[in-house]
């Protein structure tokens, strides 16, 4: 006998929304999406409201939330649903700082509720078998190159740049995700420099030193102003040759052969991944990608550029 749906409500109606949540439900039967929450936008055919207040007054039986609203402001979101007895998956970053996750981790083990604070990069096709591989080898160095357009992927979208909108370390996390998804030891910043325009908050570029394991090297160029051919790589040498993971983990290489390429399946994993994740009564919470950043604020020396428009 099949499980009824879970009935889920869908905070933030923006681009990830539009992209990739909204299609990932749609194509999953575990899941039913009975009402929305957004201050600007609404979906037909599905009751709206302005806020998650609003939403859990709705009497619309939710069973969980799931929220693609920007880092800044997600805590006290994620909290009341939390506090209403509802499962939250929480998009990418998982909250604006380090310490805002920890307490809704401890508040979804109190509550007795699923968080999923999910990583979509690392359900890229690639990046389960790089991480197989790279289990066996001894790694000499590694370096990410995750350079794009950011009036392409995030138009007019101000609050990226704004404090507690990470800037480029909205796109930068995903490569910190699958680093420390493939890379068999822990990763600690040493140096950064971070690159922020005169007329905004967080940076536009960054350049990251870090250390792998004992010592070693791991760097890191983040740029928010690529334009012409976008590129989202790493790239690990090891004793036995070089592994590089393209286009954002899609695609799979090592010694220059093709290992693997496949379909962009990252959001229909993560609905996956939320639904095991309830029936099971588990959380998964990750916080590695999440402390590396921070501690490139910590420890960075920050260069004023250009100013920044859109």
């Amino acid at each position: 006998m099949n499980n009824p749906p879970i009935r889920l409500g869908l905070v933030g109606i923006g681009k990830i929304a539009r992209d990739q949540h909204l299609p990932a439900i749609a194509a999953d039967d575990r899941f039913r999406l009975v009402a929305t929450a957004s201050r600007h936008a609404t979906l037909p055919g599905t009751p709206g409201h302005a806020d998650i207040d609003a939403l859990l007054r709705g009497g619309h039986g939710l069973h969980a939330v799931s929220l693609c609203t920007p880092p800044s402001g997600r805590f006290e979101v994620a909290a009341a649903a939390i506090d209403a007895g509802l499962h939250v998956m929480v998009e990418k970053p998982p909250g604006a700082t380090v310490s805002e996750v920890v307490e809704l981790a401890r508040r979804a083990e109190k509550a007795g509720v699923t968080l999923f604070a999910t990583w979509h990069s690392r359900e890229a096709a690639g990046v389960d078998a790089a991480r197989v591989w790279l289990a066996t080898r001894s790694i000499r160095s590694v370096r990410i190159e995750w350079r794009e357009d950011i009036r392409v992927w995030h138009p007019g979208q101000d609050w990226i740049l704004e404090a507690g909108g990470f800037g480029v370390f909205d796109p930068g996390i995903n490569a910190l995700s699958i680093a420390t998804a493939i890379l068999p030891q822990a990763l600690r910043i040493s140096s950064s420099t971070l690159h922020v325009p005169a007329n905004r908050a967080a940076p536009i570029a960054a350049s990251l030193a870090m250390v792998h394991g004992a010592d070693t090297p791991v760097s890191a160029e983040f740029d928010f102003l690529q334009t012409g051919p976008q590129s989202w790589d790493i790239i690990v040498e090891t004793d036995d040759g070089v592994l590089r993971l393209s286009e954002g983990g899609r695609r799979l290489s090592i010694n220059g052969t093709a290992a693997l390429e496949s379909a962009n399946r990252e959001y229909p994993r993560l609905y996956q991944r939320f639904a095991d994740l309830i029936a099971a009564g588990d959380s998964d919470i990750d916080l590695r990608p999440l402390q590396l950043v921070a501690d490139a604020f910590l420890v960075g020396r920050t260069i004023s550029t250009a100013s920044f428009e859109y």
